[in-house]
């Protein structure tokens, strides 16, 4: 019998049966889960571009970017874009480089440390605080409402709208050059966005920077520490950090599931989803693709085309993508200076872990 995505063992290791739903059963409903599982490479593409399958409808009454869809969506994507390019995303990746130096200096006198806990749930915090505009002493307070369940999608802790009011209160009447004065004075058919927008978008930003960009980062750190030739090969040549990037986001996502409802029927190159039916589609399989990827399980910075899913496809493709790759290549820069010495510690790589978003919890290292 088909395991569930529930399944405890399928929790430890989801990867033999992804190899199994991609062979045997491509498109199939998982009752424990309750949801059609999409889990190809080109079905989970073309499932994550095509309108038919929206956002299920958020948990909290803020109005969040992800869920948003048609008109609305690519008015407010519009909206927002600007303020991570050009000078804004200048200015963000200086704020951004100056935390990651603080952070890797921070260890510098060490002779080993734990990435996870004292590098990489610091930094994409810090990233998105700036990009927002809150003040530095607010990262603490972020890192551990993530630790405490504000996810990727900005939902999980009751204590976000308040206390993200009074700073939208502020940036409408005194805007600045940061991301929450530009969604402050924003527009969208002659109007300004309602808090709720704000906040809920705003709330996204703070939470994909302290979960799914926190694991994502550990995972690259990990798969070049797990490579140490091509480590060196990143140090020689640092132009290929957005190519080490990318493969390690195609091998492991940090998010490994992501959620969808048909509005209709949908046929799909490996069946019909019904109308109305739950879809997850399986991000962790689809990069692992064999008739996509050749020898998919293998890191690899010199793949051409990887072809990652891991911040979507299509109209939901995530805005926060070059934010998480300027945070990582800062991250990188950052180590690899103020740490020259920096190699796996003995024992092995632990083991990944979660279900909908999944990454190493710990990567001990040595630094001297």
């Amino acid at each position: 019998m088909l395991p569930s995505l529930r399944s405890p063992a399928v929790g430890r290791d989801p990867y033999p049966l992804y190899r199994t739903l991609r062979t045997s059963y491509p498109l199939v409903h998982d009752e424990a889960f309750g949801a059609w599982l999409i889990s190809r490479y080109e079905d989970v593409r073309a499932a994550l571009a095509d309108p038919r399958l929206v956002a299920p409808p958020p948990k909290s009454t803020l109005t969040h970017l992800t869920h948003l869809e048609d008109r609305a969506h690519a008015a407010h994507r519009a909206l927002l874009s600007p303020a991570l390019r050009g000078r804004a995303l200048a200015a963000l990746r200086a704020g951004v480089e100056r935390a990651a130096f603080v952070l890797a200096r921070r260890l510098s006198g060490r002779q080993e440390a734990d990435l996870v806990a004292e590098f990489c749930h610091w930094l994409p915090a810090v990233a998105a605080v700036t990009a927002l505009g809150l003040p530095h002493e607010e990262t603490a307070r972020v890192r551990e409402w993530c630790r405490d369940g504000l996810t990727h999608l900005g939902a999980g802790h009751g204590d976000l709208d308040a206390f993200l009011r009074p700073y939208v209160a502020r940036r409408r009447a005194r805007p600045g050059r940061d991301l929450l004065s530009v969604l402050c004075t924003a527009r969208a058919d002659g109007r300004p966005l309602p808090d709720e927008t704000v906040v809920g978008t705003a709330g996204t930003l703070l939470g994909a920077g302290g979960e799914a960009t926190h694991l994502a980062l550990a995972s690259f750190l990990a798969n070049l520490l797990d490579h140490p030739a091509q480590l060196r090969l990143v140090r020689e040549r640092p132009a290929l950090m957005p190519a080490a990037w990318a493969e390690s986001l195609r091998r492991d996502p940090a998010v490994h599931i992501v959620l969808r409802r048909a509005l209709v029927p949908v046929v799909t190159g490996a069946g019909t989803i019904p109308a109305g039916a739950a879809v997850a589609c399986l991000l962790g399989s689809a990069g692992r693709d064999p008739a996509r990827f050749a020898a998919p399980d293998r890191y690899d910075i010199l793949r051409p085309a990887p072809g990652q899913l891991a911040f979507g496809a299509g109209r939901h493709r995530c805005l926060g993508v070059q934010l998480a790759r300027l945070t990582a290549e800062c991250a990188l820069h950052a180590l690899l200076e103020a740490l020259p010495r920096l190699r796996r510690a003995p024992g092995g790589r632990p083991a990944d872990e979660g279900l909908i978003t999944r990454g190493p919890k710990t990567l001990p290292v040595l630094l001297g």
